[in-house]
């Protein structure tokens, strides 16, 4: 969902590509100590990878998790690695709370 390719994720937790690829595919199994580090690398806490497991076994996506999926989706297929840094900077100065105008700005 971050775009991001095995190799980068590979080298956010310190594992090799092929590891990394292995995980992914369910080759490899993930120990407990390393899904905590896959977390960590994420900026997610680990009981994310569990969301949906208490369930009927349907997981229902939030209308959130569809936008920022459709989000991640369309920004990795902007071809233009200029293009992509613009869009991340227009989405940090959209999510900057403004501040209050003060009297003196009246």
């Amino acid at each position: 969902m971050l775009g991001l390719t095995q190799q980068q994720m590979a080298d956010l937790i310190g594992v090799t590509y092929q590891q990394a690829h292995k995980y992914e595919k369910g080759i490899n199994r993930i120990s407990a100590g390393r899904l905590y580090d896959i977390a960590r690398a994420l900026g997610v806490d680990v009981g994310y990878f569990f969301e949906g497991l208490h369930s009927d076994g349907h997981f229902k996506a939030t209308e959130q998790q569809r936008t920022l999926l459709e989000l991640a989706r369309s920004f990795t297929n902007i071809p233009t690695r200029k293009h992509q840094d613009a869009i991340c900077h227009l989405a940090r100065a959209l999510s900057e709370v403004p501040e209050e105008p003060t009297e003196d700005a009246a």
